[in-house]
């Protein structure tokens, strides 16, 4: 299998199909500039993150920094990945379909020897 370069990792946009299926512009969690700059920028932060490139310039040991919460975002990439990490990483949310608080016992009648059903005219 061949490994990318540095140049082809950079190039390459960024896409969470995991938690962002549509792509970021249409989640309603970000604006388009923060989608565009996710797009563009995510691959060199994760691949910064990974290990698989190291940071060559000030700019981009700045945004390592932030992505390992070392450093508190300044420019609009950093706070777009910052967003990004807090989005990704919120706690999920229990399902209101989810299980019931009652059992199925709790509901039962009690002393249940007059099943009988009687209509009356």
């Amino acid at each position: 299998m061949a490994t990318l370069n540095r140049e082809q990792i950079i190039k390459k946009p960024f896409n969470d199909f995991k938690n962002y299926p549509y792509g970021f512009a249409r989640s309603g969690d970000f604006s388009i500039r923060e989608s565009d700059l996710l797009a563009k920028h995510g691959s060199m932060i994760a691949a910064l993150m990974s290990g698989e490139i190291e940071p060559q310039t000030a700019e981009e040991q700045s945004l390592l920094a932030v992505a390992r919460g070392e450093k508190a975002a300044d420019t609009a990439v950093e706070k777009a990945w910052s967003k990004y990490q807090a989005r990704i990483n919120r706690p999920k949310v229990g399902s209101m379909y989810g299980r019931s608080r009652y059992t199925d016992d709790a509901f039962e009648v009690s002393g249940g020897d007059d099943d009988d059903l009687v209509v009356e005219d």
